[in-house]
């Protein structure tokens, strides 16, 4: 397990390591173990998406609001102050 999902409402995960292009990141949701894939390089502590974030859309972690897209986010992808904001 390379990734930390707080709540199952949330869109993104933690990564606990760096995640190359293309690495496998696995985690918990529902009490069962997942695996996606990043489509780029996501630092460890980061984001990543678990689930398509529309443009303007809440991202969502620890079942809460933590900001929102400011461009579509796609699975896979860095969830970051590049593409998301909290105010």
């Amino acid at each position: 397990m390379n990734g930390i999902l707080l709540n199952n409402a949330d869109t993104v995960i933690t990564v606990t390591e760096d995640i190359p292009a293309g690495g496998p990141v696995s985690f918990v949701f529902s009490g069962r173990q997942k695996q996606i894939f990043a489509t780029e390089p996501i630092p460890q502590y980061h984001k990543m998406a678990i689930a398509d974030i529309k443009a303007k859309a809440d991202v969502l972690k620890y079942g809460e609001r933590i900001g929102y897209a400011t461009r579509d986010i796609f699975i896979g992808q860095h969830v970051h102050t590049h593409n998301v904001n909290n105010k």
